[in-house]
């Protein structure tokens, strides 16, 4: 039997030596190392001692061992820390502390309020009435609304009878572990009875226990079997395309180093037949006459091994040691701090910085890595009236800060002191008794399903299952209007400080095809009224034809709404006659008890009541994105970079952040929506989304052909130039399954491409990390995955680079990711100042370093044919050692690590001036050192050269030689660049140029920047919650026998800070223009 023991690590103490040494040696360069250390062992072919070659092969590995083993380390103590986590598991008829890691299928699980559930179980009984409890699945999906899951009637009737649930000897025979968050099928067999098992029945692992005193599961699925698990792909070893191109360098270098020694062998050969003989008489050799061919056959395996300085092993101890110095320059970027926090950017990893320069594709979470899991109330319509705007004195729309004073309504001891509005005019309307303005807030405090109760200290708090619904509820309590408790007969609001007490009649629920919610009460008057409220699209098509001027009106007003990226709902009331609502309510309640077309019945009676309504107005709630979003998603998209979100939110939510964040606009030539339910119908979707962005005259594969070959996925960038013109996908998670099989598939991804943005809604995590290996496979693409929850971790470990978000849904995804920090807009600094310094760093870096260390080996190819060919070294063994280690390593690493775009020959800072003359004063102390008397008297095999570089110094022809040879290296150099920049100056050229013309010219006076507008779009509806609330309300089911703890209130709401892009863009419009009037350059 399975126990609840999860790994994430890659190694254990006993495999990890195998395992990372198998790793290490997939680097060409360190197996192609420890064949020359096997052939410097030889003495008769080697003319260099072994320890030259082992001691940095063993560095290199010792140094990257440790990194990796470090990194271990942490996913072993995350793992400790989940495995340790204590639960309170029914043994031997008692509850008793147990470790997560120690429980078993078949267990019985306690579970308290807040605390998360160890392993998926099948509910048995709760503190709630009927068995409910609430979750909160934020892990799993990223929705932070509250779901409700209940058990089965014979099992909720066990309770907290410890002695009743401990001879509990149900069966359950289910499906097999899956990765599939939405779907279960079982079936309990109990007491000779057999009960079927859904989703609704089941909490998974992942799952917060919310607004729910005490519960009691039995463990289905523990450990990897769990469907958390099941969604989390597997820790892979990730290399970057700098380390695909050193494995290939090297190849080729070797392949030109046995081309040199292949050359200097049969040199060696002709020059024993010919000379050998005498020359080796002349010496008074005594040896037997050699073989030249076998001398040749020698003489390459020694060339092979005085040449291998071209690649030396000191190349990849300095790339690690950029690397590294690059991680510590994102760990101590002060922009990258988020202070409210305290929290710093974190490099997890030293492997893949310079791939951040490379990114094409960015795959993003929407709750808490786009957004902030916050909804303010921000404007709403009145009557006509825009309520919400602040005006200064003029009568002119100004900006909302900190600094304008927000309002409440002081009668109010409820009111909530983070509550933000500006607009005092509402506070008047309220105070003046305007009727339209009260039944606009009385039905904010009606038209709902929040529960409410009160924390020890006499505070109202509210449960809510729909953020949405929680900031409308909280904006009538604030402005007078509250909503105090209900039952499943009644609600009870204080109105401006009077009880009133409504009889509710009937709910009619919210659901994906109605697209709005009403309730229908009687007032204390008598007077029967209904109030809906929901899309503006849908509500409109049932409003009175008295509305139609204030329909054009509150229209004008969505629309402003939804152009700032704000959710809106329409709202509406009509005034019920009671005959007429009595015969409708006995036609309800007859359709409720036929087994027929119930649902259609039950439909078409909610569209016969719902009409000839009275428009009230409509509201506008704020979905907060993070601070910086809209401008880090404006310059990932000027650096050409696609953004893919993929959420497992709903598809209206998703779209309006897709508008909020500017990544869908009205200016777009078309927005494809795929939401088949079939295959079928996917196909057909996808092939009429192809037809209308390339045109009826493209030929298309009719889906039915499964592509064999790898190449027909991978798009011709041709086609991609043909596409004008910007295109948005949406796609449904039930429609991307059937999306991402083998023979679609292509048609998918083609389409997905030719499109600025794609958003996937309603996505598993297998899903999100499915989408991210498509792109990376057939694409050939460098990819950036980033997230903030449990839901996300496949895909950061799935993606090229993963990016984790120390934010409100744990650290799970922090954990498994190569880089994180506290918010969406550091993004941009990651790729576009640290990603892209650190590759074009590391390109310089390589250049430099094959150029030095080329010219360095070559002398001994040239000076083969001055020593016979005999492999001997023209410098000593110990210029040899340190030439790569020391002499030279300091200019290579400081420009590998230092260097900055466009000004690497502006000025020389005081880090080129040390590491510059330090090397070279370096290199002359080590050569007087090791020519001196002293060094002579303790190694004197080791260092015989006494007094040679004293001597040889003296002499003038020696510096007028290293003169001469400086300034003919340097000169070709120099003159290339200046003719460079002055004929064809690059971006960075132009940029330095004007730079420098602003340090002469008057200072530019600052301009204010303009607020950014999102697209002027009609906003989706703001329900997030799900159907069957209205159900649970009107049955009693979810009203509590007693109050739980309570939840903390809704956070402060934060503001967006004022971005440098707009200006940044503008100064670099204005750059190029400046410079270069008819060409166009690209960023």
């Amino acid at each position: 039997m399975k126990d609840n023991r999860i790994h994430t690590s890659k190694y254990s103490i006993l495999t990890f030596l195998p395992i990372n040494l198998f790793e290490q040696f997939q680097r060409v360069a360190n197996a192609y190392f420890l064949f020359l250390l096997i052939l410097q062992l030889i003495p008769e072919i080697s003319s260099l001692t072994w320890f030259t070659t082992i001691v940095p092969l063993v560095l290199v590995v010792t140094m990257t061992a440790v990194k990796d083993a470090t990194d271990d380390y942490f996913r072993h103590k995350s793992d400790n820390q989940v495995n340790n986590r204590q639960s309170e598991v029914l043994i031997d008829s008692k509850l008793q502390n147990e470790k997560w890691m120690n429980v078993k299928v078949g267990d019985i699980i306690k579970l308290e309020n807040n605390q998360f559930v160890a392993a998926d179980l099948l509910l048995l009984s709760s503190s709630e009435p009927h068995g409910l409890c609430y979750i909160e699945t934020a892990e799993l999906d990223g929705e932070t609304n509250l779901k409700v899951r209940h058990a089965l009637s014979v099992t909720s009737e066990l309770g907290a009878d410890i002695s009743r649930l401990a001879k509990f000897d149900g069966i359950v025979v289910c499906e097999a572990p899956n990765n599939k968050l939405d779907k279960f099928t079982g079936v309990l067999s109990w007491n000779g009875s057999k009960h079927s098992l859904n989703n609704e029945k089941i909490i998974l692992r992942g799952c917060v226990l919310r607004n729910t005193s005490w519960c009691f599961g039995m463990v289905i699925f523990a450990g990897p079997d769990t469907k958390l698990m099941q969604n989390s792909g597997k820790t892979k070893f990730k290399r970057t395309s700098i380390d695909r191109l050193m494995n290939t360098l090297v190849l080729w270098i070797f392949g030109f180093l046995i081309c040199l020694g292949t050359i200097l062998a049969i040199g060696n050969s002709i020059w024993e037949n010919q000379v050998g003989d005498q020359f080796r008489t002349f010496l008074f050799s005594n040896e037997r006459e050699k073989n030249s061919v076998f001398s040749g056959f020698l003489t390459f395996w020694s060339y092979i091994i005085i040449l291998n300085t071209v690649v030396p092993i000191s190349l990849y101890v300095s790339v690690e040691v950029i690397r590294l110095g690059h991680s510590y320059f994102i760990n101590w970027d002060r922009k990258m701090y988020y202070s409210r926090k305290a929290t710093p950017a974190e490099a997890r990893t030293t492997t893949l910085n310079e791939e951040l320069g490379q990114i094409e594709y960015v795959f993003s979470d929407k709750t808490g890595t786009l957004t902030q899991n916050i909804m303010t109330f921000k404007k709403c319509s009145i009557n006509g009236r825009i309520y919400g705007e602040v005006c200064d004195d003029w009568g002119q729309k100004t900006d909302m800060t900190k600094k304008k004073e927000t309002m409440g309504f002081s009668v109010s001891p409820q009111a909530d002191r983070t509550f933000q509005f500006f607009d005092h005019h509402l506070m008047e309307s309220i105070e003046l008794g305007d009727p339209k303005v009260h039944e606009f807030l009385r039905l904010l405090a009606l038209c709902h399903t929040v529960m409410s109760e009160e924390n020890s200290a006499g505070e109202l708090i509210y449960q809510v299952q729909s953020p949405d619904e929680g900031a409308l509820v909280t904006a009538a309590k604030n402005l007078g209007f509250i909503f105090k408790s209900r039952t499943p007969e009644t609600i009870t609001i204080e109105e401006l400080g009077t009880l009133v007490t409504y009889q509710l009649l009937a709910f009619l629920d919210f659901n994906n095809f109605r697209k709005r919610m009403s309730v229908i009460v009687r007032n204390p008057e008598g007077q029967i009224k209904l109030y809906s409220k929901g899309a503006d699209t849908i509500l409109f098509e049932r409003l009175h034809p008295s509305n139609e001027d204030l329909l054009t009106l509150t229209s004008d007003h969505l629309s402003e709404f939804a152009g700032e990226g704000l959710r809106t709902l329409a709202i509406a009331y009509r005034d019920l006659d009671d005959k007429y609502f009595r015969e409708w309510h006995k036609m309800l309640e007859d359709a409720n008890t036929t087994t027929d077309e119930r649902d259609e019945r039950i439909a078409g009676l909610y569209e016969e009541i719902e009409r000839d309504l009275m428009l009230l107005g409509a509201t506008a709630v704020e979905d907060k994105l993070q601070d910086g979003v809209i401008e880090t998603v404006t310059s990932l998209s000027l650096a050409n970079i696609k953004i893919w979100v993929l959420t497992g939110d709903k598809q209206e939510t998703a779209i309006n952040i897709g508008y909020a964040c500017n990544m869908l606009t009205d200016d777009m030539n078309d927005v494809f929506i795929i939401a088949g339910n079939t295959a079928t119908e996917v196909r057909e979707e996808l092939r009429k989304a192809k037809e209308n962005l390339f045109g009826r005259n493209r030929s298309f594969s009719n889906g039915h052909v499964v592509f064999e070959k790898k190449q027909s996925l991978e798009l011709d960038s041709v086609v991609e130039e043909t596409v004008t013109g910007d295109y948005a996908l949406i796609i449904n998670g039930h429609s991307l399954a059937y999306a991402l099989e083998s023979d679609v598939k292509n048609d998918l991804l083609e389409l997905a491409c030719m499109c600025k943005t794609v958003v996937c809604c309603r996505v598993t995590p297998l899903q999100k990390a499915q989408v991210v290996e498509l792109v990376k496979k057939y694409r050939n693409a460098v990819t950036l995955a980033i997230g903030d929850g449990a839901n996300d971790v496949s895909m950061i470990k799935s993606a090229h680079i993963g990016v984790g978000i120390s934010g409100q849904e744990g650290l799970q995804a922090v954990l498994a990711s190569d880089y994180s920090f506290a918010q969406f807009r550091y993004l941009q600094r990651l790729l576009l100042v640290h990603g892209r310094w650190s590759y074009v760093r590391m390109c310089k870096f390589l250049c430099y370093f094959f150029y030095k260390n080329f010219a360095f080996t070559l002398v001994h190819f040239w000076f083969g044919f001055f020593c016979g060919f005999s492999a001997q070294t023209v410098y000593d063994q110990w210029f040899i050692t340190l030439f790569n280690i020391v002499y030279t390593s300091l200019p290579v690493l400081a420009m590998g690590i230092f260097d900055q775009i466009a000004l690497d020959t502006s000025y020389w800072t005081v880090i080129n001036h040390v590491f510059i003359w330090g090397s070279i004063a370096t290199y002359f102390s080590i050569l007087f050192t090791m020519h001196s008397n002293d060094i002579f008297g303790i190694f004197p095999n080791q260092f015989p050269f006494v007094g040679n570089a004293r001597h040889s110094l003296t002499q003038k022809c020696i510096w007028l030689v290293i003169l001469l040879t400086t300034v003919a290296s340097v000169m070709p150099v120099v003159a290339f660049r200046f003719l460079k920049v002055d004929l064809f100056p690059t971006l960075s050229d132009q940029i330095r140029q004007w730079q420098k013309a602003q340090k002469k010219a008057r200072p530019l006076r600052t301009r204010k920047p303009q607020t950014r507008r999102s697209s002027s779009r009609r906003s989706g509806y703001a329900f997030a919650h799900q159907e069957g609330y209205g159900e649970l309300i009107t049955s009693g089911k979810n009203m509590r026998a007693k109050n739980p703890p309570p939840m903390s209130g809704l956070e402060k709401t934060l503001y967006n800070s004022t971005s440098w892009i707009e200006n940044l863009c503008k100064k670099t419009t204005d750059t190029v223009s400046s410079f270069s009037q008819d060409k166009t350059v690209k960023l």
